[in-house]
């Protein structure tokens, strides 16, 4: 009210060209008027209700309406009482009025956003599309970034101006990354295909900033996501190939309307099993977990998945080991389970190295009961998630996993209903345990970055990819099939972690020009890891229905054969003897020779370490292992 008594004096003195004039009564109540009414009026507006730190052109033409009735409030007033004002006045204070009430908010909003800058990181947007304009709106009102300038690749977009930022080519960054000490690129370009966000990535991956990203444009589609989510880059994006595509005839097989159960369904693998089958339309999804609050958690994650998606599954989870046959079969039998997927496994190398007897336990008997429980009740189909660790493996755990393996191609030789096959694949980017989740913790701590050796590499696929390639070859199986990924070029783990370092704005070495550097440091391999990973035992491959799904051809125990391994093994597992164990899987698994027990926690605390193993059992553990191998092979008990 201040303003507009100043404006309607001003416009008088601006007018009479001196600031000394007399007003009669007539005109100080048009005046008074004039003023009570334009407090109405600014009130039935809202203009006292606008937050002015975030006022936009809703709020400025609000304020354009506002003092626009009040002229015409004024205008009206003069003109019935005849005051003796000069007839331009009301246009001379519309002027004022404006620039006083709009000009002063416009102000104090600037001051508050210099204010945020001042405190803000400076960051560029690459991509001016739809993406990059509404995260430069979303980012206006927060105070974490200030965005100095737009990037892009389009000839037509460049030297334009949006919303006062100019946008520049793609050569330019580096020029601008220095001008105006930028500390990240965020990417707004959600539409953009895989080949190109790599090229684009790849192109940042030497400059000294933090590169980030918004969603994809299908999870932005569906409602997943916001354009102003920026998040680190995907982990498909540092994959370094093309993830390849299912086929959907193909997942939909073993799953559209049929029984579908996943063991470790509270894992990395077993959780992304979980959501791509629901996708699927099974009759009825199980899971199996022995972890209780992994359950839990993948239990309310569907569930939510369900309801954003409309998507009505029956679902059930389970608690139980996979080492409980009677439970395994008589869940099949009751819910008449059609499918298994069997994720369930110890899958750390180094963990099962220091506890050898529990991860043979788990990988190779949970194993071996979840087949057989699933042939007794006839199950359809059962796909085992196995690792490229198999292949000619240097540890327990790799070990472990080709005897399951051989337990699977040993089943396949029985007149049974039930197709067994299995999937190897490499290292999953971001599942638990694998090298990307560390690197970042280690990145965001400061580093350093911890690599076993300088020449350790990997093969490396996405969680989704993963669990796409299992439900894609229970429907290719036959019987006894080992199924492996064209997974490229395996990728050096250094590689990798120096990628991350300059994705996420930090030099490795001291530099002047950077303040931030992250080193990475060599810890040398750790117990039973080895440098380089292999898919195949031999080079005799065919080809399925996926063009980049190769089924192999190799040699395999007889039935028998692996029977008398899996009785030694039993024996041995009771006894906790890690000698019989590793003696027992070198006489099995095709590479595997010369391993002796190091590093198991009892075997060095009771001083057996180096000892060779034996295949006498202790008295003591007979009669145990007696009733447990009559469990294992009921039909030869007698």
């Amino acid at each position: 009210m201040v303003f507009v008594s100043v404006a309607i004096w001003a416009a008088v003195a601006f007018r009479m060209g001196h600031v000394e004039f007399n007003l009669g009564p007539v005109e100080l109540l048009c005046a008074v008027f004039t003023i009570f009414a334009s407090a109405l009026i600014f009130l039935r507006l809202g203009l006292y209700r606008a937050v002015i730190r975030f006022m936009g052109q809703q709020a400025i033409w609000a304020v354009i309406t506002a003092v626009s009735y009040s002229t015409l409030v004024l205008g009206a007033a003069v003109f019935f009482t005849r005051a003796e004002v000069p007839r331009s006045m009301p246009f001379i204070y519309w002027c004022l009025a404006l620039l006083m009430i709009g000009g002063s908010r416009l102000s104090v909003r600037a001051y508050y956003q210099a204010k945020l800058r001042s405190l803000s990181k400076n960051v560029i947007i690459y991509g001016a599309g739809e993406s990059g304009r509404q995260l430069l709106t979303a980012l206006h009102h927060g105070d974490q970034y200030r965005v100095v300038a737009f990037v892009d690749d389009s000839h037509h977009m460049q030297h334009a101006v949006i919303n006062g930022l100019q946008v520049a080519r793609a050569e330019d960054l580096p020029q601008l990354i220095a001008e105006h000490n930028i500390t990240q690129v965020l990417l707004a370009i959600p539409s953009a295909s895989p080949e190109r966000r790599r090229e684009i990535i790849d192109s940042l991956v030497g400059l000294p900033v933090h590169v980030r990203t918004v969603p994809r444009i299908n999870e932005l589609v569906a409602g997943r996501a916001s354009v102003n989510q920026i998040q680190d880059v995907d982990l498909d994006d540092l994959l370094g190939r093309e993830p390849v595509p299912p086929h959907p005839e193909l997942i939909d097989r073993c799953i559209t309307d049929k029984v579908v159960m996943v063991t470790g369904a509270g894992g990395s693998i077993g959780s992304e099993l979980c959501r791509q089958i629901l996708m699927s339309n099974p009759r009825e999804l199980l899971l199996l977990d022995n972890s209780e609050y992994a359950l839990y958690q993948i239990e309310r994650e569907l569930n939510e998945m369900m309801r954003e998606r409309n998507v009505q599954v029956e679902m059930v989870v389970l608690l139980g080991s996979v080492q409980d046959q009677r439970r395994l079969e008589t869940i099949y039998r009751t819910f008449d389970v059609n499918t298994v997927y069997h994720a369930a496994a110890y899958k750390h190398v180094p963990m099962v190295e220091y506890n050898v007897a529990e991860g043979v336990a788990n990988n190779v008997f949970g194993t071996w009961y979840a087949a057989e429980a699933a042939r007794k009740a006839g199950v359809e189909t059962f796909v085992l998630v196995s690792t490229d660790k198999a292949v000619r493996p240097t540890n327990i755990m790799g070990a472990s996993k080709r005897f399951a393996e051989l337990i699977l191609q040993g089943l396949s030789q029985r007149h049974t209903g039930t197709r067994f096959c299995m999937v190897r694949f490499g290292n999953v980017l971001g599942s638990s345990g694998s090298v990307v989740p560390l690197f970042r913790e280690q990145i965001e701590a400061g580093g350093p970055v911890t690599v076993t050796h300088p020449e350790v590499s990997r093969y490396f696929m996405s969680i989704p990819e993963a669990a796409q390639l299992v439900l894609q070859a229970g429907a290719m199986g036959t019987g006894g099939d080992v199924f492996v990924l064209d997974m490229g070029e395996p990728v050096r783990i250094v590689d990798l972690a120096r990628r991350m370092i300059r994705l996420s704005g930090y030099e490795m070495q001291h530099d002047s020009q950077h303040v931030g550097h992250i080193d990475i440091e060599f810890i040398g391999l750790r117990p039973g890891e080895k440098l380089r990973e292999e898919l195949l035992l031999g080079s005799n491959v065919s080809g399925t229905g996926h063009p980049m799904i190769m089924r192999a051809e190799e040699e395999c125990l007889s039935y028998a054969q692996m029977h008398r391994y899996l009785t030694d093994l039993m024996h041995y597992c009771d006894a906790m003897d890690c000698g019989g164990i590793t003696t027992v899987l070198n006489a099995a698994v095709s590479g595997f020779g010369g391993h002796e027990v190091r590093y198991d926690h009892l075997w060095r605390k009771q001083g057996k370490v180096g000892r060779r193993a034996t295949r006498v059992l202790a008295k003591p553990a007979a009669s145990s292992t007696t009733s447990n191998v009559q469990e294992l092979f009921p039909e030869k008990s007698s």
